[in-house]
């Protein structure tokens, strides 16, 4: 048993977790995009992925002077992860790949702490894991990170959680009437995903990346699924640029399938639904569809050791 940050821990087989943080920034919320997969995407890859783990952490109550909150990203040559101040509500959103916005239609239950104690997490890999972790595709890390926070809460907090296919409203991706505008990748290039923006504008870049990882991005971005229904399985160059409308973008759920909010007066780019048809020649259709929720049955507080 060793020490981290005052607090004792134990040696344990977890992945450093890298899951974007949804909760609370959309560039930490862009790592944890797989989590749209289906079931049997998910269970073919985590066959395929071979096992990680810290060499210590720990969870710990945060000092009640604390403010603000945030988990680190997982970089190429990092072997640290930390969380601070940050309720395990969160810890358990970037788990299963929950976007803020939609915390309240898909996941239900546990206790009222989850979403107002605030903890502390420190642990580290060691330095032949994080050579392993570099030799995976950033959707392999991704789906693995998650996997392995979902194992450190079921470890340290005795979390239960079960999934539920719930008929809650998506978006569908398709293409306009005028084709796709999209620029194919040169071959070899390297894979990237990102977002991007300031003041009034937002952006999503991506770099031989498939539509199916741009619908999985916009998922975050509106807080809703989005299901890719595009048929293209190339992969592509692309970037988006939009005025984020919250109002207009939560309240086309509710319109006829192929309303198209207006931009927001003034702005210097479109409503995403406009940049998305203008700059990309694909477009979104709201409806209804299966979505995985999650009901928490337990959870105690984080153990010490």
């Amino acid at each position: 048993m060793q020490r981290i940050g005052g607090a004792f821990v134990t040696r344990k087989r977890w992945l450093f977790c890298a899951a974007g943080l949804a909760a609370l920034a959309m560039p930490l919320a862009l790592s944890a995009l797989d989590t749209t997969q289906t079931k049997a995407q998910s269970q073919s890859q985590n066959a395929a992925q071979p096992p990680y783990e810290f060499e210590v952490a720990s969870i710990k109550p945060s000092p009640l002077d604390a403010s603000g909150g945030y988990m680190t990203n997982l970089a190429r040559a990092s072997d640290r992860f930390s969380a601070r101040n940050l309720e395990l509500m969160k810890l358990i959103r970037a788990a299963y790949g929950i976007p803020m916005a939609a915390e309240d239609s898909r996941i239900t239950g546990g206790p009222s702490w989850l979403r107002s104690e605030k903890y502390d997490v420190d642990a580290k890999i060691d330095g032949s894991m994080v050579d392993e972790l570099k030799t995976l595709s950033q959707d392999q890390r991704t789906l693995a990170q998650q996997q392995m926070l979902q194992a450190l809460l079921r470890d340290r907090c005795k979390l239960a959680i079960r999934r539920e296919t719930k008929d809650l409203a998506i978006y569908t991706l398709v293409s306009t009437k005028s084709g796709p505008k999209l620029q194919d990748a040169n071959p070899g290039e390297t894979s990237s995903l990102s977002y991007g923006g300031g003041g009034a504008t937002r952006s999503i870049t991506g770099q031989a990346r498939s539509i199916a990882n741009f619908a999985q991005a916009l998922s975050v971005a509106l807080g809703c699924p989005v299901v890719d229904k595009t048929g293209l399985t190339s992969k592509y160059d692309f970037k988006l640029e939009w005025t984020p409308d919250d109002n207009q973008e939560q309240s086309s759920l509710t319109g006829a399938p192929n309303d198209r909010p207006p931009s927001p007066p003034d702005s210097i780019a479109p409503s995403i639904f406009e940049a998305i048809q203008e700059q990309l020649g694909l477009k979104l259709v709201s409806g209804k569809g299966p979505v995985d929720t999650f009901v928490i049955d337990h959870a105690e507080r984080p153990s010490a050791n």
